[in-house]
């Protein structure tokens, strides 16, 4: 995020997410017990979310922190259909994929 401000990533990204789950500035406002411009209000640039309130948006999204800030390409890409398979690994397998990867970037 070398050029891009963090506020405006987080509005960004929470309109992102908002829309790929097709639900209203309005009705993600009131289903996170906020007035129903709360959402309305962050992503125009009015106003911020508190960490708190960023960490109960980030989880009405059923993400972790790590996702919301650093998301992976579109779900439908080689990267990240590698990404959810080596999730799904043990800690014993991945130590193998790492050695493999050091062996083929050298």
């Amino acid at each position: 995020m070398a050029k891009i401000q963090y506020d405006e990533f987080i509005r960004m990204r929470i309109t992102e997410l908002r829309l790929k789950k097709n639900v209203s500035e309005h009705r993600m406002s009131l289903e996170l017990d906020k007035s129903g411009s709360y959402i309305r209000g962050i992503s125009s640039g009015a106003a911020l979310p508190s960490l708190r309130e960023l960490f109960n948006i980030i989880a009405y999204f059923d993400m972790t922190p790590a996702e919301f800030f650093a998301p992976t390409e579109s779900g439908d890409s080689q990267f990240h259909r590698l990404c959810e398979r080596l999730q799904e690994l043990p800690p014993a397998d991945l130590e193998k994929v790492d050695l493999f990867l050091d062996w083929i970037i050298r």
